[in-house]
C-alpha cells in the first residue's frame, strides 16, 4: 500500500508516520517539504502531488488550526480547510484511492450537554468550525472512499500542548484562573494515529464502512478539571517538581475573551466508532497520565 501523508509536521501527523508504517510506505509531506508540494496555500500544487505519487491512500493530517488568527484571515484559513481538501478529494476519486481526513467539534455550535452524534446538525461559531465543516462537506461529495473523523483537545507530548502550559505556569504562580464551562474530552494524537491505522486495516476488508465519525478519548471534563488532573499527577510523578500554585480557580469563558467564539459543549458521542471498528476508546486521564510520564 502506497500512503501519501500531508501535514507530518504536526502532532497528529507526526504520530500517523509510526502507526502508517506497518501498513505500507509512507510519502510524508509537510508545507515546506521540497521533493513535492505539500503547502495548502497552494492548491493546484498540492493536487498535482497527487496526480504523480498515485497513492493508495491520502491521509490529511495538515490544516489551519490557529482559530482565533482564523477571524482576520478566513480566505486563507477558507482555502487550508476547506478548499485543497476539496481538490484532493477529486483526485482522490479519480485514482480510487482513500482520503483520511480529520475535523473538529467546532462544527457544532456548543449547546446542551448530551454528546453529539454524526446525524446532529452542525452550527459552527467561528471561522475555522465554517471551514472545517465546508472541507468535511467537500471530502464526502467528491470521493466515495473517504474516512473522517471528528476530534476535540487534541494533545501530543511532542510540542506545546495545555497540560505542559498549566505545569508551567503551576510552577509560577500562586493561583491560576481556567475555564470550568467548556467541556470535552482531551485526545492524544498517538490515539488519533492509531485508530487511522486499525480503520484503515477494516476499511480494506469493509469499504461500505466508509463515512464520518467522532473519535476522542472516554470521559469527559473542563479545562478547570483537566489542569487540576495535570498538576496532581505530575506531583505524583516527580515529588521534586516545585509546585507554586495553591488554587486552580474555576473562571467562566467570559473572563478570557477570545476573537473566536469557543463551543461550551465539545463532548462527542463515539459508539458509532467503536460499534463499526470493534474498538473500546480508553479513558482521556489514561492518555494525559501517559503523556505525562513521557515529558516529565
Amino acid at each position: 500500500m502506497n500512503i501519501l501523508l500531508f501535514g507530518k509536521g504536526g502532532q497528529v501527523g507526526w504520530e500517523l508516520q509510526r502507526s502508517l508504517s506497518v501498513l505500507g510506505t509512507i510519502t510524508a509531506l509537510d508545507h515546506d517539504s521540497t521533493d513535492h508540494c505539500g503547502d495548502f496555500a497552494n492548491t493546484a500544487g498540492v493536487a498535482g502531488t497527487v496526480r504523480t505519487l498515485r497513492p493508495d491512500v491520502i491521509v490529511n493530517a495538515a490544516a489551519h488550526t490557529a482559530v482565533d488568527k482564523a477571524e482576520s484571515e478566513a480566505d486563507f484559513a477558507r482555502t487550508l480547510n476547506a478548499t485543497t481538501p476539496g481538490a484532493i478529494a477529486l483526485e482522490a476519486a479519480k485514482l480510487g484511492a482513500w482520503l483520511v481526513h480529520y475535523s473538529t467539534d467546532y462544527v457544532f455550535d456548543g449547546s446542551g450537554s448530551r454528546p453529539w452524534v454524526e446525524t446532529d446538525m452542525p452550527a459552527p461559531l467561528s471561522v475555522y468550525g465554517r471551514t472545517k465543516l465546508e472541507g468535511e462537506q467537500l471530502i464526502a461529495q467528491a470521493c466515495p472512499k473517504h474516512l473522517i473523523l471528528r476530534t476535540s483537545w487534541v494533545y501530543a507530548a511532542r510540542g506545546g500542548n495545555f497540560a505542559k502550559t498549566m505545569l508551567r505556569l503551576a510552577q509560577e504562580r500562586d493561583r491560576l484562573t481556567v475555564i470550568d464551562d467548556q467541556w470535552g474530552a482531551p485526545t492524544g494524537a498517538d490515539l488519533l494515529a492509531d485508530v487511522t491505522a486499525h480503520a484503515l486495516r477494516h476499511l480494506q476488508q469493509r469499504p461500505q464502512d466508509a463515512g464520518l465519525y467522532h473519535c476522542v478519548a472516554a470521559g469527559e471534563a473542563n479545562w478547570n478539571e483537566y489542569a487540576k488532573f495535570v498538576i496532581a499527577k505530575a506531583q505524583q510523578a516527580q515529588p521534586a517538581i516545585k509546585i507554586k500554585a495553591n488554587e486552580v480557580a474555576p473562571v467562566p469563558t467570559s473572563a478570557f475573551p477570545t476573537p473566536a467564539v469557543r463551543p461550551h459543549n465539545s463532548r462527542l458521542h463515539t459508539g458509532k466508532l467503536q460499534a463499526t471498528f470493534g474498538l473500546q476508546m480508553p479513558h482521556w486521564q489514561a492518555g494525559v497520565a501517559r503523556m505525562l510520564a513521557e515529558i516529565l
